[in-house]
């Protein structure tokens, strides 16, 4: 999750879209020109862990516009598709 913060804030459509599961990834990503990240906080974690095939990250990310501040909640999904892999974000 905190990577794709990361990616979010530089702007890095390749590793978000690398990262995205193939069945509900979009063609492309967009990026708001006028938006700025300015933290994450993860409020809670389910599974996600070196034995686990499936996990959940309940977050905030904060942002700014020239309009003000704001924040994006989310309960993110996430797959590993076989032991060892790398975990790609599904919804």
């Amino acid at each position: 999750m905190r990577s794709r913060y990361t990616a979010f804030v530089l702007r890095d459509s390749e590793y978000l879209l690398r990262t995205w599961d193939a069945r509900t990834r979009p063609p492309r990503l967009d990026f708001d020109p006028e938006l700025r990240w300015t933290g994450l906080e993860v409020l809670k974690t389910v599974k996600g862990g070196v034995g686990d095939s499936m996990g959940m990250v309940h977050f905030r990310a904060h942002y700014e516009t020239p309009e003000g501040g704001g924040v994006q909640e989310e309960r993110s999904k996430f797959l590993r598709p076989e032991a060892g892999a790398a975990w790609v974000y599904v919804d």
